[in-house]
């Protein structure tokens, strides 16, 4: 990765010297243009006051005298700090953990934490994980530009692109699908990701007409798992789902309509509904899920353990599959807090007879932490990133190749890749 076009000047915030000087050359050596340490959260703050449209990524350690890790993050969220930040602690994971959730309290952009010592690579995947933001700003400000006559134009006129993330069986290493990433091609904007788009679609009653676009016509989800099938991969796709559209009865009959249309099984479409936006009035949710259901439609839940009522959804609504967020599945295998939560997904899942998949898998480690814990499918960027369409099966076809770490026989299985005719779901 080119940091250098993403966070053209990073802030190193750490009272020891040394830390600061191996923090300072690996930055550098990630292609970071510019590097400013200071040892006292104070005179950083300063300068970033100074330089707050240079500095993008700020790394910062938790115990330092005098301002410490906690009210930086305090500080900051005042600031309004836009750039994404790094927290670096030599403390336990509790306090690591809390220190995390203060930052998202704060509305900090966190990309995760540091144990010292800093390792190179940990500390490239952390600045990996999220687009430039200098993208972000330019998406802030696309969304604002943006109008509901414009998006219901660009459905219309086939604007909107599928990008695909695949989603791979921990213990055998097949490519058992592929998730669905809405895209919107704007002929002004460029490429514009869904927080542009999604809200506006729900908010002025075009989602419908979003998701008939995703899952319809030639270059429709539906349509390339045609195309994959035919060419011999056997993969479920899955579609992300608004909660407005499972308010509405006719939703069961409009899906099974786009599959027969499309020459798709039902049985190989799964459909995602997120956690946090699971309402009180289930009613009709219920209703609409069900039907889904007997018409054998895979149903999942997404984001797990970051809504409120994560037991009950499970209880009154009919999942196949439930998904843990990446919050509980990055750097778990050194983070006990969070491990601790991905072990009761897991036990909760097994418990109702649901399938886990660990979002979020972006190491080596992470994929075998979750193969230790028993997950049945990862998906993340140490897989794939996402990409279009037409990769897809350029992609499917080099990934046999690729060599697996195994944990030896904790599950008495031996990675390997889907071939074409090979069955990796029913």
């Amino acid at each position: 990765m080119n940091t250098s076009e993403i966070y053209p000047t990073a802030l190193v915030i750490d009272d020891e010297a040394f830390m600061r000087k191996v923090l300072a050359t690996q930055l550098r050596s990630l292609g970071c243009k510019g590097v400013i340490c200071h040892e006292s959260g104070e005179d950083a703050l300063n300068t970033l006051q100074q330089h707050k449209d240079d500095i993008k990524l700020i790394l910062c350690d938790l115990q330092m005298p005098e301002m410490d890790g906690i009210e930086v993050l305090r500080r900051l969220g005042d600031m309004g700090y836009g750039g994404s930040l790094i927290l670096i602690s030599g403390e336990d994971n509790l306090t690591m953990s809390m220190a995390k959730k203060l930052a998202h309290a704060h509305g900090l952009n966190l990309l995760g934490g540091l144990r010292k010592p800093a390792q190179s690579a940990e500390l490239a995947s952390l600045l990996s994980r999220l687009p430039s933001p200098v993208r972000k700003t330019e998406r802030s400000r696309q969304t604002q530009q943006v109008c509901a006559k414009e998006l219901a134009q660009g459905i219309r006129q086939g604007q909107l692109v599928n990008h695909y993330q695949p989603k791979v069986s921990i213990h055998t290493g097949q490519v058992v699908g592929m998730e669905t990433l809405v895209r919107w091609q704007h002929p002004e904007h460029g490429l514009l990701y869904p927080d542009a788009f999604i809200g506006l679609a729900e908010e002025h009653g075009l989602i419908d007409q979003l998701t008939h676009g995703v899952l319809a016509g030639d270059h429709g989800a539906l349509a390339h798992l045609k195309q994959w099938r035919q060419a011999g991969f056997e993969l479920h796709v899955a579609v992300n789902v608004s909660m407005d559209s499972l308010h509405d009865l006719n939703f069961p009959n409009v899906i099974a309509q786009l599959a027969q249309d499309a020459g798709i099984g039902l049985q190989n479409l799964v459909l995602e509904i997120t956690e946090t936006r699971l309402g009180t009035n289930m009613r009709s949710v219920i209703d609409v899920l069900t039907r889904l259901r007997l018409k054998r439609v895979r149903l999942s839940i997404d984001d797990f353990g970051t809504g409120h009522s994560s037991l009950a959804h499970l209880q009154e609504l009919p999942f196949d599959e439930l998904k843990i967020d990446r919050r509980f599945v990055h750097l778990a295998h050194q983070d006990q807090s969070a491990d601790n939560m991905l072990a009761a997904c897991m036990r909760i899942a097994h418990d109702f007879g649901i399938e886990t998949t660990g979002e979020g898998v972006e190491t080596e480690a992470d994929w075998l932490h979750l193969q230790r814990a028993g997950c049945d499918i990862a998906q993340g960027y140490w897989i794939a990133k996402p990409m279009p369409a037409e990769q897809v099966i350029d992609w499917l076809q080099k990934w046999p190749s690729r060599k697996l770490p195994e944990t030896g026989a904790a599950h008495g299985a031996t990675p390997c890749a889907i071939a074409p005719g090979s069955h990796a779901i029913t």
